[in-house]
């Protein structure tokens, strides 16, 4: 199962459905989980104290569930947007050790529907996922206002993930 992460309810929104029709047509499963719609609450110690959100342990059982995963967030000010900062917080803090399991050994992909070019987005991202012991891919899906999504490139770049993600 690839899991598809939008930060947003829009155009990222829109991009992972096209996504997910791309694995399905592929022959593969794909779920999206919209960021925006788990509303975490903001990472604080303090409140990781009065106990993980249910949202966050199901993020966290969703992405360690995942045999690949595909990102895709709006560029914000040269980076990634609070909310995938947030949960990726969540998800390092939920289960002891075995949060690594939502990142480890597993691949995935970079996209962006940005107003923008995006390429600072898909650096940061792969960064922190990288960091995290996910594998990113060396190819991204970069679309926004002027350049639509690439049906041909998105099937060739969603082949390989769903390849090594067997």
């Amino acid at each position: 199962m690839i899991r598809i992460i939008s930060a947003t309810s829009g155009n990222n929104l829109n991009l992972a459905k096209a996504l997910e029709a791309v694995v399905k047509d592929l022959g593969g499963e794909a779920s999206i989980i919209n960021l925006e719609e788990l509303n975490l609450p903001l990472y604080t110690p303090p409140l990781e104290k009065e106990g993980m959100p249910e949202k966050a342990a199901w993020l966290t059982k969703e992405l360690t569930d995942s045999k690949g995963t595909i990102w895709l967030a709006p560029e914000y000010n040269g980076s990634l947007p609070p909310v995938v900062c947030n949960a990726v917080a969540w998800v390092s803090r939920a289960g002891g050790e075995n949060w690594r399991d939502a990142f480890n050994y597993k691949y995935a992909v970079v996209g962006t529907h940005s107003g923008g070019g995006g390429a600072k987005l898909v650096g940061a991202v792969k960064g922190q996922l990288e960091h995290l012991g996910t594998t990113v891919l060396a190819r991204s899906i970069i679309t926004n206002y002027q350049k639509e999504l690439n049906p041909e490139s998105a099937k060739t770049i969603l082949s390989q993930l769903m390849e090594l993600s067997k």
